[in-house]
């Protein structure tokens, strides 16, 4: 098991990127020690720590050459509060500048998830062991006898034989039975259960316009907290039951008000904002005048509240983004960084260069991280029990080709391997496990790769021609 990122160091952090992303040593670099900057703020003495802001960072690089992939990694290393958005899509038409706060709410939903996963870890043996107690009485109902009530004096010194058999009896067969539950012999069993439902909810139109999504969100939630709960019996098999109880009993065991608070911490101090394509928001022309640039100009300063720092209203509180880490990122192939205006680019100041990826770097990306193409393909074939395995040669041919219509058509980086990869296998991947019977073997070579992507090469030629 990974150790707590609490104590990795800059080094070991691009050590645990390295196994997932190739090459862009400079971008693993920056973030790294980004991230560690995080951990020495946290152990900052005194009033200081306040005024001690992330460095955001701004990435240039063309399509697929792991801008979002070192972000995303970076998240799951800190085990912190991801949400990634595109910048373009706040041009759109009827775009309004509250909208660009819905990132923020988007960070503190995945902030709540993470928290409430914690708790849910915490309290799931105790959960267990209610939900257990609870299908033993359903399967056995507790013996109680009709007209028998011990009361006082009774209560210490009357003695019931009777009753005293079936509660011995009673709970033998509760043991038995709970052993039968924990060896899972009874999980097809039908029992009937109480289900809680919730009243559906819509709401539309609201004065003269729409509501934006927190406010509607809101309402919502008042709304159903205001209606009684309704529950109705369902007869479900014992697994169905456990996993429907267990969520009753674990949401029972958790404080909700203290996952809110504890969420919106993280998120303020660990949360981690990638805005892509900030390029396509770059106004080309300083000067004035009608027109998209207009628009662009207009995201950006609604951006720059955000990036600076602000209170934005969620529907589990207030969160303060002044201590969010942005990571912003673009290919800026037409308009250059130095387009956005002053006060965003101030906002952005550590800037790293991707660099395009070699053919070299496709045959590490084909053979070397954990979640290699190969590999993933590895394991799609040893679920039907086919075995799968590529050359040396195979590989490096991949790597060729990728590489080659890159070049010649578009550059798209790494997906492009998606596109090689899918026209090689498809046709395995359709005949398994038709025509490829179990503990079968296919060896990839460098002459079934040229022969079974021909094809693809002569497609690749022919578009030049193609208007």
């Amino acid at each position: 098991m990974r150790q707590d990122f609490q104590d990795l160091t800059p080094k070991q952090i691009v050590a645990e990127l390295d196994k997932y992303i190739i090459g862009q040593h400079d971008a693993k670099r920056n973030v790294a020690i980004a991230l560690r900057n995080r951990i020495r703020r946290m152990h900052v003495k005194g009033d200081i720590q306040k005024d001690i802001v992330p460095n955001n960072i701004l990435m240039i690089g063309s399509t697929g050459v792991g801008k979002t992939e070192i972000a995303r990694r970076l998240a799951k290393i800190a085990n912190a509060p991801f949400t990634k958005v595109e910048a373009s899509k706040f041009t759109e038409v009827g775009y309004v500048g509250r909208d660009v706060e819905s990132m923020v709410r988007d960070l503190v939903e995945q902030s709540v998830h993470l928290v409430r996963e914690k708790k849910n870890e915490e309290v799931k043996e105790k959960a267990a062991l209610a939900v257990e107690e609870q299908l033993l009485d359903i399967l056995i109902p507790p013996v109680k006898s009709p007209g028998f009530v011990r009361t006082g004096y009774a209560q210490e010194n009357d003695f019931d034989p009777a009753q005293a058999g079936d509660d011995e009896l009673n709970e033998r067969t509760r043991e038995r039975f709970r052993e039968k539950l924990k060896n899972g012999e009874l999980e097809d069993r039908k029992i009937e259960i109480q289900v809680k439902q919730s009243p559906p909810v819509g709401i539309g139109m609201i004065g003269n316009g729409m509501m934006d999504d927190a406010s509607m969100q809101g309402l919502q939630d008042m709304i159903s907290g205001m209606m009684p709960k309704k529950t109705k019996k369902r007869k479900v098999s014992i697994a169905e039951a456990r996993k429907t109880l267990l969520e009753d009993e674990t949401s029972k065991l958790i404080d909700f008000d203290e996952l809110k608070e504890e969420a919106l911490r993280l998120a303020e101090n660990n949360g981690i904002i990638f805005i892509d394509e900030i390029d396509k928001i770059a106004s080309k022309s300083s000067k004035g005048g009608g027109g998209p640039d207009v628009s662009r100009e207009g995201v950006q300063r609604d951006l720059l509240p955000i990036v600076e720092g602000s209170a934005v209203n969620t529907k589990y509180g207030v969160i303060n983004t002044d201590h969010v880490l942005f990571i912003a990122a673009g290919a800026f192939h037409v308009a250059k960084p130095s387009d956005l205006i002053p006060e965003l680019q101030g906002r952005f100041p550590i800037r790293v260069e991707l660099q395009s990826l070699t053919e070299k770097d496709f045959y590490k990306i084909l053979k070397e991280p954990k979640n290699a193409l190969t590999k993933q393909y590895q394991a799609l074939f040893e679920s039907e029990e086919v075995y799968l395995d590529f050359n040396d040669e195979s590989i490096e041919e991949i790597a060729h080709l990728a590489f080659k219509i890159n070049e010649e058509v578009e550059n798209i980086g790494a997906r492009r391997l998606h596109t090689v990869m899918s026209h090689l296998l498809n046709d395995f991947l359709f005949d398994v496990p038709d025509s490829i019977e179990p503990n079968s073997k296919i060896m990839i070579t460098r002459d079934m790769v040229q022969e079974r992507l021909s094809s693809l090469v002569k497609n690749r030629d022919l578009s030049q021609y193609i208007l």
